[in-house]
């Protein structure tokens, strides 16, 4: 108990400690199937599915997969957003010991092409907007077969009738033959098959690999077993005790292609036998509707989700009052952002931490008992933490910073044909996350950093996120970014990315002058640039690295001079 506060801290209902049974990832859905076989799966755009008929979807395209060549250990590509097809495919895949890997659908053909070698995939499903990406790089990767399905495959009649007039309007129209292994979705799904032949898994086998953002460089697929990500859900189940079965209803607007849409959106609630209400993009008066009509008490988001649907001018249009309970990680959470959502809602923000290496949940606030405003939480059961000096290597005393290390069932077993990366990354079974952490006496952990992103600033380590966190305190900035830019005499200097709210007016000098009167010298930016917008990826990640190369590009236009108001504009 001495080395592990945080249980101590735990909700009463939660045990410390879980059992957890071999059993595979498809058997999430099965469980869900036999529970509510009545209870509707998933609405898209007014279409439904019933638990029952979900299942039956399943079954039939893993025969036709199977039919069609598809084997155990293959790599599957799924290049689509949330729809029912991603839903369908995955757990289909998942039945013949195929290996998911999902990937962005707004991936470039660059992007695309280097997935699909690096994983060796051989098969990739899709829809018909995204084909032309797909078939521009077809040739250069090993594909052998596309599965190509259409929206309009799971919309209600009428919407079906009006969607490629629709479409038509918003890109050309794609043509798809069936031939060369390329094949309809909707064609398999009439296929006459028999019941596919489940192989026998060990739950140790790999199930996903889940290629990281790439916020640091090239991406690396995390090897994520069964077993990883079925004992991930089972201590998320665990910790969300106040998830009711077979009555609660999810916005699905995290996508699924990242593991922490993955994780929450997707395998979580189908472990409690919800409905999913499936968005393919995030579009706040879409959302407002949605937990309006159909009385949504799950919202799984980021911070700009909450920061968006926030400040919606017109939010009190809809009664969201609904909501009970919000999961939110990928990013920080700002406080202002937090209590504002809460106000309108009346449901709770329970903030938490996790990583792709990670299957991805580690942390999280309780749902009923202490929540610290800026903690990313408390270890999952099972989970082990350890705190490490970034020079030493040892353990750091409580309150201290340092690297933070994790152990525990859902970590994966290594990257992907990275030998070198994952004996860097796994030591002695700890997964070594890259985030420059602190635990308080509670057992509450506080992410300061990631270490790639820390600046060295006179000798004195300068975390990004607080200056950030900082800046936001300024009634005129909207949202902001730091990062750290090389220097002769101060090893690094910081650079202040900044975006000012609607119909505000800001000068550089102005900013750096209030950092001047409230942080020590080696903390205040030396330049502040002007954005409209912070780069992100789709899990809310601020993307640091992309603004430290338009830094670059700055000082080589503006040359290498440190005078407190110079600012540029984008």
């Amino acid at each position: 108990m001495e080395q592990r506060p945080w249980l101590s801290s735990y909700d009463p209902q939660v045990p410390h400690t879980l059992s957890y049974s071999p059993s595979l990832i498809y058997s999430i859905l099965e469980r869900a199937v036999s529970r509510f076989p009545n209870r509707t799966a998933l609405i898209f755009f007014g279409f439904t599915l019933t638990y029952e008929q979900l299942w039956a979807a399943v079954q039939q395209f893993a025969g036709a997969l199977q039919a069609i060549g598809v084997t155990r250990g293959e790599r599957v590509v799924l290049l689509l957003p949330n729809c029912p097809q991603f839903i369908i495919a995955y757990f289909a895949a998942l039945q013949l010991g195929a290996v998911i890997v999902p990937t962005n659908p707004l991936y470039n053909e660059q992007e695309l092409a280097f997935q699909i070698r690096d994983s060796e995939a051989t098969t990739l499903i899709t829809l018909d907007l995204l084909f032309p990406q797909v078939r521009a790089v077809m040739s250069d990767t090993g594909l052998a077969r596309v599965i190509v399905g259409k929206v309009q495959d799971y919309l209600p009649p009428l919407k079906k009738l009006l969607y490629p007039i629709i479409a038509q309007k918003e890109t050309e129209k794609v043509s798809i033959e069936e031939r060369d292994g390329v094949f309809l979705f909707q064609r398999l799904m009439k296929m006459s098959v028999p019941p596919p032949t489940r192989p026998e898994l060990d739950w140790n086998e790999l199930a996903v690999l889940q290629y990281t953002g790439g916020t640091t460089g090239r991406a690396k697929g995390a090897m994520l077993s069964h077993r990883n990500i079925v004992c991930n859900n089972l201590q998320a189940r665990t910790w969300y005790s106040g998830f009711r079965d077979g009555e609660e209803i999810f916005i699905s607007v995290l996508p699924f292609f990242h593991s922490y849409g993955m994780a929450v959106a997707l395998n979580l609630p189908i472990s409690v036998g919800a409905t999913m209400v499936l968005f393919p993009k995030f579009v706040a008066k879409d959302i407002l509707k949605a937990i309006k009509t159909y009385q949504a008490t799950t919202l799984p988001g980021i911070p700009t989700i909450y920061s968006v649907l926030g400040s919606y001018r017109d939010i009190k249009k809809y009664d969201i009052s609904s909501i009970r309970y919000c999961v939110s990680g990928a990013a920080p959470l700002p406080g202002t952002v937090l209590h504002e959502f809460e106000t309108i809602t009346g449901g709770t923000i329970i903030e938490g931490y996790g990583l792709s290496e990670a299957s991805p949940v580690t942390h999280a606030n309780p749902v009923k008992g202490i929540r610290k405003e800026g903690s990313i939480g408390l270890p999952l059961p099972d989970t082990d933490c350890k705190i490490l000096d970034m020079e030493t290597g040892q353990e750091v005393p409580t309150g201290m910073p340092g690297e933070l290390c994790i152990k525990g069932p859902q970590v994966m077993s290594g990257y992907w044909q990275r030998p070198d990366e994952t004996r860097e990354t796994l030591v002695d079974g700890w997964l070594c996350t890259g985030d420059i952490a602190r635990m308080d006496e509670q057992g509450y952990f506080y992410i300061v950093e990631r270490k790639k992103d820390m600046i060295i600033s006179e000798g004195f380590n300068v975390y990004p996120r607080e200056i950030e966190e900082f800046l936001l305190q300024y009634p005129k900035i909207a949202d902001a970014s730091v990062v750290g830019m090389p220097d002769k005499l101060r090893g690094e200097k910081v650079y202040a990315f900044v975006v000012l709210r609607e119909g505000q007016q800001a000068t550089a000098e102005e900013i750096i002058q209030y950092c001047k009167a409230n942080l020590v010298r080696y903390k205040v930016p030396r330049k502040v640039i002007f954005r409209d917008t912070i780069p992100r990826n789709l899990a809310g990640k601020n993307l640091r690295r992309v603004l430290r190369e338009e830094a670059a590009k700055f000082i080589d236009a503006a040359g290498d001079r440190d005078e407190p108001d110079e600012a540029a504009g984008t």
